[in-house]
Formats: C-alpha cells, sequence, structure tokens
C-alpha cells in the first residue's frame, strides 16, 4: 500500500504499474489496484474510466521512465563508447524483467491498439537513440565504420532484452551479465575490470581470474610465514 503525499490517482497509476510488471494485464484485477493502492472503488473510478484507462496511463508512465532512465545514460559524460557501456551495464532489477519489455509478451497488450502504442513507441525511440550514438562513435574513430547505426541499436536492445529473458529463465543474473559483457566485448568497448588475481604462496599473484582463498588455507599461520 502506497501512503505519504502521492494524490489518490498517482497511488492508483503507480499501483498498476506495479501490478501490470508483476502479473499482466489479466492478472491485474480492478480489486488488486485498489487495494495496493489503499484506494475505493468509488475513487478509482472517479480518476479513471475504468482498468483500461488505468492501465493506459500507468504503461505510459512506466514509458516515460523508462526513457528517462535510458536518456542519463545517453545524456552522460564522455564518447559514445563511455555513454553505452553506461546505458547496458547501468543498474537494473534484472530478475523482475523490463518493465516495458516484458508488456511485449502479454497478448492482451498487444491485442490492443491504444495500450500497444506506447510500447512500441519507446522501443522505437530507445533504438533511435542508440542508433545515433553509434553513429557519433563512427565518426569519432570510436567504432568500425562498417557498423550500421541501426543494425546495432537493434542488436544491442536485444542483448539487453533477451538477458533479461536469460535472467528469469536461470533464476540468477548471471546471464544477463555476461550477455552485455560479450556485446561490449563485441563493440569493442571495454566492460567492468576484471578483478585483480588472488595472491599466491610469498605474495605472488596467481593465476588470472584466480579467486580469494577463504577458510583454513588462508587462516593466520599462512598470514604469518
Amino acid at each position: 500500500m502506497y501512503s505519504g503525499p502521492m494524490s489518490t490517482s498517482e497511488r492508483l497509476i503507480a499501483s498498476t504499474q506495479d501490478l501490470l510488471w508483476e502479473r499482466g494485464y489479466v492478472g491485474t484485477s480492478p480489486k488488486a489496484i485498489q487495494e495496493r493502492a489503499g484506494a475505493g472503488q468509488g475513487s478509482m473510478y472517479h480518476h479513471f474510466s475504468g482498468k483500461p484507462g488505468l492501465a493506459l496511463a500507468a504503461i505510459r508512465r512506466t514509458a516515460e521512465q523508462m526513457r528517462a532512465a535510458a536518456e542519463a545514460s545517453f545524456s552522460g559524460p564522455g564518447g559514445a563508447g563511455d555513454r553505452l557501456r553506461g546505458y547496458v551495464l547501468r543498474e537494473r532489477d534484472v530478475l523482475r524483467g523490463c518493465p516495458v519489455g516484458r508488456l511485449t509478451m502479454d497478448p492482451e497488450v498487444i491485442a490492443d491498439p491504444e495500450l500497444r502504442r506506447p510500447v512500441e513507441e519507446t522501443l522505437t525511440w530507445l533504438r533511435a537513440r542508440l542508433a545515433a550514438i553509434v553513429e557519433e562513435g563512427r565518426r569519432d574513430g570510436e567504432f568500425p565504420a562498417r557498423l550500421d547505426p541501426a543494425a546495432t541499436a537493434a542488436t544491442i536492445v536485444a542483448t539487453v532484452q533477451g538477458g533479461y529473458v536469460l535472467a528469469r529463465a536461470a533464476g540468477s543474473t548471471a546471464p544477463f551479465d555476461a550477455a552485455v559483457q560479450g556485446l561490449l566485448a563485441l563493440l569493442g568497448v571495454d566492460g567492468v575490470p576484471e578483478p585483480d588475481p588472488a595472491p599466491g604462496p610469498g605474495g605472488v599473484p596467481g593465476p588470472p581470474g584466480a579467486a580469494p582463498r577463504t577458510g583454513p588455507e588462508s587462516g593466520p599461520a599462512e598470514a604469518a610465514g
């Protein structure tokens, strides 16, 4: 339930956003929206004509928030590679999936032109912004001239969205992380730096990728030696 300074209409929209993300359109009942928003049936129908109108407002709000989050990365400091890295590596609730991308899997949303429109417009905007950054990187010599900006932008979006699917199927963020790191490698953009190798005997660095040792082998006796 939402509380604080939010108006009733805002609580209803926020509740519907969350429920659409969690349950999809069919699973989002008016009763569930009202309970989560702490609003009565009369309040809901005072502000919105019904579930479709409220769902449309919630989807538009989710789309706006996704654009704002992406634009914060696209308008950040650095060159094209820095901004693409910032976008694909920004903090996400990976195991919940993309709140906009998941709507494309909802047959009720896709079947309704009004509900689908904000989803389609947002993904079209996202590809266009990414294509412009790739073109900038080509022009500045950060990316190979052979890259097609539109096709590369579609690949970036598909990798991120597909990474969500892999992560949810595995119940782990690891597949998402592997997908976006592989994407950055293909683009020639450095991803997250590898951790320093764990020290070996006598303080000599161990092999690349070695994990820090724990347990009895790294206890006081070894440290003192």
